[in-house]
């Protein structure tokens, strides 16, 4: 998706067209760094062409790169729209790129694969065909579009894993899980599998069952199909929260980015919020912040849920005002800072009880003064408004005095 079709209009502040600048310099397509075994954001058009110049290392780290699979990275438009959001901002249609065509020995390929997962009686046989589509999703674009021809195929495939003797081995559902996030990558697939019956639930399964791998890969499918609307409702209803909120607070590293990125994209929708916090991601996102891990993908997510009374009651109720108050004197982050004085100011919106504890922190600290001088627009903004509240709650005290 290029820079263009995200053009600022000219009546904007230059201040939001810097920030938008910079906000677009790296947006919407990832690429993995083998060295590293880091992603990197970068925009299509730009990307593209580096590549298509013969070049095999990531363009800001100079490391070789492990595969040149250019993922939509959605998690970044999300909060690209919610940013625009904030700032009065409209975004124009996305249009489709993916250009793919499914050609006749492609069509061929996944038909001989399929009927090898779904016809063969020699487990050895179906369980090698499940990796090979695996493999071949991963690297084919054109196939894993071939997927559009047949939707009915991902519950046929996915009835085949449920035999006993395939279902409890952990190879095959780490494979098929894979093959179901591979298969998602592609736009027009996303509808697709969210409309099978069978292969949400699946996904929620190996969330809460599989290999750490199988459950990272299955966060990151239900990420890529939470993309759409009716598949966030879809997800939701189904139950995937609370298995995420679980991954997010004891998988790998890698595992719980993925999680994080799932919950942000869920709670987008409004009816999703409530289960996020029933699920208990209140006191993980707290705790992560509080030792120092994912605090960049835990404060995003508390900003977007502090939209949500139940929440922000929450949040005042567990100790979250002291956290948010560390996180705008000593991070560095800029958008940190953002997301912290945004769930600092809800809370006190909320409860104007709490006006207390932060006015005790700011006569020390000064935080929110320097914010609302230094800081983002939106941060600006949030670190005026309590400040404005704090000293009308202590003219109203005066008063009444």
């Amino acid at each position: 998706m290029s820079l263009s079709r995200y053009a600022v209009s000219h009546s904007h502040t230059s201040s939001a067209i810097l920030t938008w600048s910079y906000l677009c310099r790296r947006v919407l397509f990832r690429i993995y760094s083998f060295a590293q075994e880091k992603e990197k954001t970068y925009d299509r058009r730009f990307i593209q062409e580096w590549l298509s110049a013969g070049n095999r290392t990531c363009p800001q780290t100079q490391q070789v790169l492990s595969n040149t699979i250019l993922i939509p990275n959605h998690l970044v438009r999300s909060m690209i729209l919610q940013w625009c959001t904030d700032n009065g901002i409209t975004l124009p249609p996305v249009e489709n790129q993916e250009e793919d065509l499914v050609t006749n020995n492609e069509r061929k390929t996944f038909s001989k694969i399929f009927e090898r997962i779904a016809s063969s009686s020699n487990l050895s046989e179906q369980r090698e065909a499940i990796k090979d589509l695996r493999l071949l999703t991963k690297c084919n674009s054109s196939l894993r579009a071939a997927i559009g021809e047949k939707p009915d195929s991902i519950s046929q495939m996915i009835s085949t894993v449920s035999n006993p003797e395939l279902e409890n081995n952990a190879e095959v559902l780490e494979d098929m899980v894979t093959t179901v996030l591979n298969l998602s990558i592609h736009e027009s697939n996303k509808k697709i599998i969210g409309d099978d019956s069978l292969a949400i639930p699946f996904l929620i399964r190996a969330l809460q069952s599989g290999t750490m791998e199988a459950r990272s890969n299955a966060a990151a499918a239900i990420f890529s199909l939470s993309a759409l609307n009716s598949n966030k409702a879809k997800i939701g209803e189904l139950g995937a929260m609370r298995p995420l909120v679980d991954l997010l607070e004891h998988g790998s590293m890698i595992a719980k980015k993925d999680a994080a990125s799932a919950i942000f994209n869920l709670c987008m929708l409004h009816e999703n919020k409530s289960r996020a916090t029933k699920s208990g991601v209140i006191d993980v996102t707290l705790k992560a912040i509080a030792d120092d891990s994912l605090v960049d993908e835990s404060l995003a997510i508390l900003a977007l849920l502090s939209g949500d009374h139940e929440t922000v009651e929450e949040i005042g109720e567990t100790g979250g005002m002291a956290s948010m108050l560390r996180v705008i004197k000593e991070d560095q982050c800029k958008r940190n800072k953002e997301n912290a004085v945004a769930v600092l100011f809800a809370v006190c919106m909320y409860d104007r009880t709490k006006l207390r504890e932060v006015a005790e922190d700011e006569n020390l600290n000064g935080s929110l003064a320097w914010l609302a001088q230094n800081g983002t627009s939106r941060a600006r903004r949030k670190a005026a408004g309590i400040l404005d509240k704090m000293k009308r709650a202590v003219h109203h005290t005066h008063y009444s005095c």
